[in-house]
């Protein structure tokens, strides 16, 4: 249909204008990802999203998507849905440090998300590429499930600037270890069994350092340096937001949370995004990968109440047009629900579920009704009203199930795969002792 002309359906919008795909390899050809160049214009920070963790097909798009930006549109950052303080020594190896080994001691205690993939094509494309591409982690301590990552460089840190505020920060130490655990699902349960005293105690600790930390920085600055500073403050601040979380998460499940609450996570996540921004070599691009629901450029909300407001919100205040959000979906297939289960791991166990055909009003049900595959298409020109505002979909999966948002609104753009399949080895990883 002619661009300016409203169509009967969004699905009749989507099938003229929906770019097929080729195959899924990351390592063959990325000729069939061209047209993502004019989709994305000059973005200086595109995400890539996935529908859920540990979903096969977008593993390897994603790495797909990561060799295409990098190699073909100038990329220079991959930013990760992993902790910041955890993501320098990452950063470290892709840039040749250590052994080919090396990496796997790195990622033993985190949740397997696909890290370890894009992390060792940027070994091997730094070797020989003319400017190295840096990894970047965005992520509070451990996801949350610890906030030892981040207080421990901090601890090392006020050694040489502040050694007077070690006590401040050993105690915080202290309370921290004795709930720590490999991801939130373990370490928020815990903590609501602390003594309220314990709670109280870290937050007070934590909350004296940060305002230390800002008021006395050109001391710490002229003891060390300024990188050293933001570095430390930004891990000091993750730690902040991972407590804030613990007691969000607690009234959430207690049913007398404050509103959007949990969405520290997410503002931090969009800081830490903005921080790499600032602080690499002018003219830096970044590729981030995380959730569709963290990418999302609108609230997130269930059953018509607001539960937070997306890192992709933030991020699409701060850079506008600078932004551009591609959300990975599926229309078939099977997705990784994740089943709580304290005696697990990671906090839980992976379900190979099913999933349900599109419901009428999603984006995957637009994909389908319009006979698509694996295919791609940018959303620009539907929000500014090729498509008729009462066609455009109202819906888009969350795991097993939907979440109702206006897409169009949401996301710049729509890959589509037509089945989706959970990992090998997630069952092992998530419930090994």
């Amino acid at each position: 249909m002619p661009d300016g002309r409203p169509s009967d359906s969004f699905a009749d919008w989507l099938g003229g204008h929906a770019i097929p795909l080729t195959h899924l390899d990351p390592e063959a050809s990325l000729d069939d990802l061209e047209p993502l160049r004019d989709l994305i214009g000059r973005a200086r920070v595109v995400a890539v999203g996935e529908h859920s963790h540990f979903v096969d097909e977008f593993i390897r798009l994603r790495r797909r998507l990561v060799r295409f930006l990098v190699e073909r549109c100038g990329f220079t950052v991959l930013a990760f849905e992993y902790g910041f303080s955890e993501g320098f020594p990452l950063d470290a190896w892709g840039q040749g440090e250590g052994t080919e080994d090396a990496l796997r001691a790195h990622l033993a205690e985190a949740i397997p998300v696909g890290v370890d993939g894009p992390l060792r094509w940027i070994r091997r494309h730094n070797r020989t590429a003319p400017a190295p591409v840096r990894f970047a982690g965005i992520d509070i301590p451990a996801a949350g499930g610890s906030l030892l990552p981040a207080l421990a460089p901090v601890a090392d840190y006020l050694r040489q600037v502040d050694p007077d505020t070690l006590p401040i920060v050993q105690k915080a130490m202290r309370i921290a270890e004795s709930f720590a655990g490999a991801s939130a699902a373990v370490a928020a349960p815990a903590w609501t069994r602390l003594p309220a005293a314990d709670q109280d105690a870290l937050t007070s600790a934590l909350a004296r350092l940060l305002i230390r930390f800002r008021a006395v920085a050109p001391l710490y600055v002229f003891r060390g340096d300024r990188q050293s500073y933001d570095i430390a403050l930004h891990r000091l601040e993750g730690a902040c937001r991972a407590d804030h979380g613990f007691r969000a998460m607690a009234g959430l499940f207690a049913g007398n949370g404050l509103t959007a609450d949990t969405s520290a996570r997410d503002l931090y996540m969009a800081e830490s995004v903005l921080w790499h921004l600032e602080r690499t070599e002018p003219g830096a691009r970044i590729v981030l990968a995380a959730h569709n629901a963290h990418i999302q450029r609108t609230p997130i909300s269930f059953g018509g109440h607001l539960t937070g407001f997306p890192m992709g919100q933030y991020l699409s205040d701060a850079l506008g047009d600078d932004y551009f959000a591609l959300g990975l979906t599926s229309s078939g297939g099977h997705t990784a629900e994740m089943v709580r289960d304290e005696g697990a791991r990671f906090g839980f166990t992976i379900e190979h579920t099913a999933l349900k055909p599109p419901e009428p009003g999603s984006v995957e049900a637009a994909f389908a009704a319009a006979g698509l595959g694996l295919s791609v298409t940018g959303l620009h020109r539907a929000r500014t009203g090729t498509a008729e505002p009462a066609s455009a979909p109202d819906r888009i999966r969350l795991q097993s199930t939907f979440l109702h948002t206006p897409v169009l609104d949401a996301f710049d753009g729509i890959l589509h795969t037509p089945a989706s399949t959970v990992t090998d080895g997630m069952d092992a990883e998530s419930s090994s002792p």
